[in-house]
């Protein structure tokens, strides 16, 4: 048979069917890593200081049945057929499934014990696997893939926190597992919601809406003025440079404990980054428009709301965003030096005298999704209005 004749019996490559990457089989290595990690590597159980801890394999009784789908999932995500748009779904999910049948092992007592290097060499091919499979995830944009990949990455991280804590257990003290987070959550909900209530909408929305609504006036006046514009931006440069530790106490003797101190410190950090991003949108008109509006006989107050206002937007959109942040660090940390017997910084402050370090971190979570969701919102609104930005028509 010559090499023609065998080249047309047996094609170099069939149509549909890829041959595997490199990156495919560094994967593969990674799911052997994890299958001795997880399948070899013993597991004892947890709380017994008289030395008759049994030792038995990390995955075991219905893990194994979670194992081997994840496996298929692993195989089916990796295998030269098949439509690659589904690949980081498929990874992802081989890491989700075989992450459950570990964390399920450490809910029920078990902890890494005898080979912890070998369990950790299993969580960062654990890790590498979720990499891979986010990766191919964000490749495809789509509104469910916007949604699903920053949710599944939270999601996959809370669950490696979760299995080094209780994997390796890891004191309380120092990092409390996020189901004791969660524990802790829900056993002090109404004195969470009363701190919250303090902070958030008795200090951060109010400081907030004044401090960024001065900003934007003075922004505007000192547009108008080439007298405040030198006299002005100096000394806000100055103020923005003093440090909060400093001027919490002091705002709190002036104004008392309660909410009007925090305001008034939320006040000095969200005034600066307003009036700043405010003048610069302002500026930012071209010269071709000022000219067009005064060929159209148009007074100050008609360019300003017509031309300068909406130029100017996106930059007030990063400026409230920023201080949306900011605002609630103010607060907390304002609390720190002066409050009523409520409010997160309080709360903080308290909690960990105490060493109840999963409240504090309870006290964390609000205040990080409280921020989040401004952010959000405030993002939301910023594509409402500025939908006709060329920023929003390309994102």
């Amino acid at each position: 048979m010559t090499g023609a004749e065998t080249s047309a019996a047996f094609p170099a490559r069939i149509p549909g069917v890829r041959s595997l990457s490199g990156g495919d089989w560094f994967l593969c290595s990674m799911m052997v890593i994890m299958a001795v990690a997880f399948l070899i590597a013993p597991a004892a159980t947890t709380g017994t200081d008289d030395g008759d801890a049994v030792a038995t394999a990390m995955i075991g009784g219905s893990g194994w049945a979670l194992f081997l789908i994840g496996a298929g999932a692993f195989v089916a995500g990796v295998a030269p057929v098949g439509h690659r748009g589904i690949r980081g779904v498929l990874l992802t999910s081989a890491a989700v499934i075989i992450g459950i049948a570990v964390v399920g092992r450490l809910w029920d007592g078990y902890a890494f014990s005898g080979a912890g290097m070998w369990a950790l060499a299993g969580l960062a091919a654990l890790t590498v696997l979720v990499w891979a499979g986010m990766s191919a995830l964000a490749r495809h944009p789509g509104r469910i893939t916007d949604i699903a990949v920053p949710l599944v990455f939270g999601g996959i991280l809370l669950f490696l926190w979760e299995m080094l804590a209780l994997g390796y257990q890891i004191p309380r003290i120092l990092l409390p597992a996020p189901t004791a987070v969660l524990d802790a959550m829900s056993a002090n909900g109404p004195t969470l919601w009363v701190d919250f209530y303090q902070t958030f909408i008795r200090s951060v929305i109010p400081g907030y809406l004044m401090g960024c609504g001065a900003g934007f006036l003075v922004a505007v006046a000192i547009d108008r003025s080439p007298f405040l514009q030198r006299g002005l931006l100096p000394i806000g440069s100055m103020v923005s440079a003093m440090p909060i530790v400093g001027i919490a106490p002091i705002m709190v003797m002036w104004f008392g404990f309660d909410w009007e101190s925090k305001a008034a410190v939320i006040i000095v950090m969200t005034f600066f980054p307003m009036m700043v991003n405010t003048l610069a949108g302002l500026q930012s008109v071209g010269a071709m428009e000022r000219d067009l509006m005064r060929s159209y006989a148009a007074s100050y107050p008609q360019t300003l709301s017509k031309l300068r206002l909406p130029g100017a937007l996106p930059y007030m959109f990063n400026a409230l965003k920023l201080n949306s942040t900011l605002a609630l660090i103010g607060a907390i940390v304002a609390e720190f030096f002066g409050t009523p017997i409520y409010g997160m910084g309080f709360r903080i402050s308290t909690e960990v005298a105490r060493l109840n370090i999963d409240i504090v971190w309870a006290t964390i979570a609000v205040a990080a999704v409280a921020g989040s969701v401004s952010y959000g919102l405030l993002a939301l609104l910023e594509r409402s209005v500025t939908f006709w930005h060329p920023s929003q028509r390309s994102g």
